[in-house]
C-alpha cells in the first residue's frame, strides 16, 4: 500500500525517534548450534510429561517467565493432548457464555438448543441471545445442510501447453485407481470429483472429497498426496515440478470460489419474524432493519468484500473455540450472504447462507475435555453429528445478523457495547 511523502516522512522521524535507522537495517548474529541446544522448543522430550513441559517450564522460569495462571490450568496428565499441540506450556483460559434456547427447525438439528459462546468480547453473548429469543417468538429458525465437499488442489508444471493437455486426460482416465487410492489411505474418505485448471504449460487438480463427519483437512491432505506420489511415479508427462497444494482449494483464506463451489458445508437459513416479535424483543420495526440492511449491503459491495454480511465472524469464533473446531477456518467458514426483506404482510424475512462452512464433530479438537461437553451440550458429538452442527452453526450465525442489525438500526449498537463491554 502506498503512502504518500508526509506520511513517509513522519513515519521514518518516529521509528528514528526510538532508534536510528542503521541500527534497523543491522542482522544480529546467527545462533550457533550450542546456542540452539540450549532452547527447549528445539528438541522433543518423550518423557511421561510430553512435549518438554518440565524442560520448558524451567527454561522460561530462568529467563524470569513463571506463568502461575498457564500452569495452575493444566491438567495433571497431558498425554491426551498429544495431536493437538506442540511445545506445550500451559493452558489458556477463555470464558464461556451460554446463549439459547436457540430453535432450529432443520433436517438434522430440530427443537430447542443451548449454545456455548467462548470469548472475551463483552456484548457477544447478549447479543446473540437477543438475536435467539426473537427467532424462537417467530417460531424457530429453519435451516438446511444443502452440501459438503473438501478440496485439496495440487499443481504440476510442465514444459509445454501440449504436454499439459495429454497430462489432464491422463490424470482423467486414472480416476477409477484415484478412488481405490482413497480408500486404502481413509476408512472416511470418498473422492466425489476432479476439476482442472490449466494456464499456460501448468495444471492444477482440484480433488473434492466427502470426509464423513470429521472437518477433514488432514484427510484430503493424506489422501492427495497418495494420489499425487501415484502421478509422479505412474504419469507418461512427467511434471518439472509439483506440489500438494497450489493454494487455490480456499483452505483457510477468503476466496470467490465459495460461491461456485462448496468447501466444507453449504448451509442455508431463514426465518420469518412477526412485526410484534420485532417491536417487543428487538424494540424496533421490520421497515428500519431492511432500510439499514439495504445500505449495509450497498457498503459492504463498494468496500470488495467477499460476501455481504454483517458480522458472521463473532458468533462462529465463539462457537468453534468452544466446540474444538480449527478457528483458522473462521477465514472461509463467516464468508456469508445476509438478506432482510419486509414480507407483504409487514413482517421480516431473514436469510443466511453460509457456503464454506468448515465443521467436524469427530477428531482435531472436539475430543478434549471442555470441547466435548460443549458438543454433548448441543447434542453434536461424534459420528452423524456435523450435518446438524453445521445447521446449528448457520441458525446462531442469522440469530447474531438479525441482533446486530436491529441495534444498528435503532441506534443502540453504541449504548450495548458501553453497558456490556468495557
Amino acid at each position: 500500500m502506498s503512502r504518500n511523502q508526509n506520511a513517509v516522512r513522519s513515519y521514518l522521524s518516529e521509528l528514528e525517534s526510538h532508534r536510528p535507522l542503521a541500527d534497523h537495517a543491522r542482522r544480529t548474529a546467527p545462533r550457533t548450534p550450542a546456542q540452539l541446544a540450549q532452547l527447549p522448543n528445539y528438541h522433543y522430550d518423550h518423557s511421561p510429561q510430553p512435549y518438554g513441559l518440565t524442560a520448558r517450564r524451567a527454561f522460561l522460569r530462568a529467563h524470569g517467565y513463571d506463568l502461575p495462571e498457564l500452569t495452575a490450568l493444566t491438567p495433571p496428565d497431558t498425554g491426551h493432548l498429544r495431536g493437538n499441540i506442540e511445545n506445550f506450556i500451559g493452558m489458556a483460559q477463555i470464558p464461556v457464555g451460554l446463549a439459547g434456547p436457540l430453535l432450529v427447525n432443520g433436517i438434522e438439528a430440530q427443537g430447542d438448543h443451548f449454545v456455548p459462546l467462548a470469548t472475551t468480547e463483552g456484548a457477544l453473548v447478549a447479543s446473540y441471545n437477543r438475536g435467539m429469543k426473537a427467532c424462537r417468538a417467530a417460531g424457530g429458525i429453519t435451516s438446511v445442510c444443502l452440501m459438503q465437499g473438501v478440496q485439496r488442489s495440487p499443481f504440476f508444471k510442465f514444459d509445454s501447453i501440449g504436454t499439459a493437455g495429454q497430462f489432464v486426460k491422463w490424470a482423467h482416465e486414472q480416476l477409477p485407481i484415484f478412488h481405490e487410492l482413497v480408500a486404502e489411505s481413509s476408512r472416511y474418505a470418498q473422492l466425489h470429483n476432479l476439476n482442472t485448471n490449466m494456464e499456460g504449460n501448468s495444471v492444477i487438480l482440484t480433488f473434492e472429497y466427502g470426509t464423513g463427519d470429521a472437518a477433514g483437512q488432514n484427510m484430503v491432505t493424506i489422501c492427495t498426496d497418495r494420489i499425487c506420489r501415484y502421478i509422479v511415479e505412474r504419469s507418461p508427462f512427467v511434471p518439472s515440478a509439483w506440489y500438494l497444494e497450489s493454494n487455490y482449494s480456499g483452505d483457510k483464506k477468503a476466496t470467490a470460489l465459495s460461491f461456485s463451489a462448496v468447501r466444507g458445508k453449504k448451509v442455508t437459513s431463514e426465518v420469518r419474524v412477526p412485526r410484534a416479535v420485532v417491536r417487543e424483543i428487538l424494540k424496533t420495526t421490520p421497515e428500519a432493519i431492511v432500510r439499514y440492511w439495504q445500505a449495509s449491503t450497498l457498503s459492504v459491495v463498494q468496500s470488495g468484500a467477499i460476501g455481504a454480511q454483517g458480522h458472521i465472524a463473532n458468533g462462529l469464533t465463539a462457537l468453534f473455540l468452544a466446540c474444538g473446531q480449527d478457528v483458522a477456518c473462521i477465514s472461509e467458514s463467516s464468508i456469508g450472504l445476509t438478506r432482510m426483506e419486509l414480507t407483504e404482510e409487514g413482517d421480516l424475512y431473514v436469510a443466511v447462507t453460509l457456503p464454506s462452512l468448515i465443521v467436524g464433530t469427530v477428531g482435531g479438537g472436539t475430543g478434549l475435555s471442555t470441547q466435548r461437553e460443549c458438543l454433548e451440550l448441543l447434542g453434536c458429538y461424534g459420528t452423524g453429528n456435523s450435518r446438524k452442527f453445521a445447521e446449528i452453526c448457520c441458525a446462531v450465525a442469522l440469530a447474531g445478523e438479525l441482533s446486530i442489525a436491529a441495534a444498528l438500526a435503532e441506534g443502540h449498537f453504541c449504548g450495548a457495547h458501553e453497558r456490556l463491554g468495557r
